[in-house]
């Protein structure tokens, strides 16, 4: 009977194993981290930078009725906000699905 036929496995193959799983981990939360950076670098550019640090020069500018900084300030955050935790979900299921963690 082979070891294949058993289930048994050397300690060779489950170090072999164990060393893939940990590098797919790896890269795994690796780009994770890298998705969480991209988004965290555009909520931090529409809140802060458009909202707060461009304000002067984007009050000049309107938005319907009102100033374009007020605009990013108050809704403009709140709407990029929401889009980019839909892009995380969606991203993030299409992440899980190739390394084969999915729900």
């Amino acid at each position: 009977m082979s070891k294949v036929e058993t289930g048994a496995e050397t300690a060779t193959d489950q170090a072999t194993e164990r060393t893939t799983d940990e590098a797919e981990l790896r890269e795994y939360w690796r780009r994770n981290v890298r998705l969480i950076g991209a988004l965290f670098a555009v909520w931090f550019a529409v809140s802060f930078l458009a909202g707060i640090l461009l304000a002067e020069p984007l009050f000049d500018v309107s938005f319907g009725q009102v100033p374009l900084s007020f605009w990013f300030a108050q809704q403009g955050s709140i709407i990029v906000f929401v889009v980019l935790i839909f892009v995380y979900a969606w991203r993030m299921n299409a992440l899980d699905r190739e390394f084969g963690v999915e729900d």
